[in-house]
């Protein structure tokens, strides 16, 4: 399968709530990406707590908001059947207290512990004010989540936003190089990442190697990466606390700042795939060698 065929089915249409309207005037955004504090099992207590943080980023003006994978559950399950009871459905009515505090012109990104039927999916909910947009379903599932949930059916979503065209992926997901470029391809302007990130050795003054593996990600493709990571420990689990936005050029613009980060992405910069006089990231793709 070709990269191109690899990108089918990532450009399905959004659910009703949110209109593929063209991006702000100075075709720049601002993202925020959050990381509150997540309470193994407290439902309500995330929804509150993920709430409050979309408040206060909502007053610096914030277009797109990403929360950490599995916000409103916590992590680190003993198993599905303690997962079960800390999910949420898509067309849970508590979602109402989350929406209610998004701007009317952004997009939220969320990590839940999605019910639906009898299947269990760690799921990325898209939010606006107005309504449940999309619901992404990790397809690359990590460690004991194989014990845990349903495997999902798409590398990756991409969904119409108020500002253009968002990418979605999950943690794992981004180990992948084709699901990055999978998203960039199907017109992606940005990556919305949320995670869950264990800390692992690595050597002094370097980066985590997931925050390394999606600043590579946003470089091959020029797509900036809105990384919400875990701080804290849960478990046993000591999180990376990789919360981090990545601009198109692969390099990290906002870090780690009190529980979160902020900056202005330019969508035009992201949009433009020319190189140099002849050479353009997409346009010199030899697919059919792949």
């Amino acid at each position: 399968m070709t990269e191109g065929e690899g990108a089918r089915g990532a450009d399905r249409p959004s659910r009703s709530g949110v209109s593929a309207t063209a991006s702000t005037p100075d075709d720049e955004i601002r993202a925020v990406a959050l990381s509150p504090e997540i309470v193994l099992g407290d439902v309500d207590g995330n929804l509150a707590r993920i709430r409050d943080a979309i408040s206060a980023a909502a007053r610096t003006g914030a277009h797109l908001i990403v929360l950490p994978e599995l916000a409103t559950s916590g992590y680190v399950f003993a198993d599905r059947e303690e997962a079960w009871g800390a999910s949420i459905a898509a067309d849970d009515p508590r979602w109402g207290i989350v929406q209610e505090a998004i701007p009317e012109d952004a997009v939220v990104v969320v990590g839940s512990a999605e019910r639906a039927g009898e299947q269990l999916f760690n799921s990325a909910a898209v939010l606006t004010r107005t309504g449940h947009v999309a619901d992404y379903r990790k397809s690359h599932l990590w460690g004991a989540e194989i014990h845990v949930f349903d495997r999902g059916s798409e590398a990756g979503l991409v969904v119409d936003v108020p500002f253009g065209r968002l990418g979605v992926a999950l943690c794992y997901d981004n180990e992948f190089p084709e699901v990055p470029r999978r998203l960039a391809l199907a017109g992606a302007d940005v990556l919305a990442l949320p995670v869950n990130w264990p800390l692992v050795p690595r050597p002094a003054g370097e980066h985590a190697p997931e925050l390394i593996q999606a600043m590579a990600a946003a470089r091959s493709s020029r797509l900036p990466v809105v990384v919400a990571d875990r701080w804290g420990s849960e478990r046993g689990v000591d999180w990376t606390d990789g919360t981090a936005i990545i601009d198109e050029q692969g390099w990290i613009v906002a870090f780690r700042a009190v529980m979160g980060a902020t900056a202005r992405l330019s969508l035009a910069a992201a949009r433009d795939k020319t190189l140099a006089p002849h050479n353009h990231l997409f346009g010199d793709r030899r697919a059919e060698l792949y």
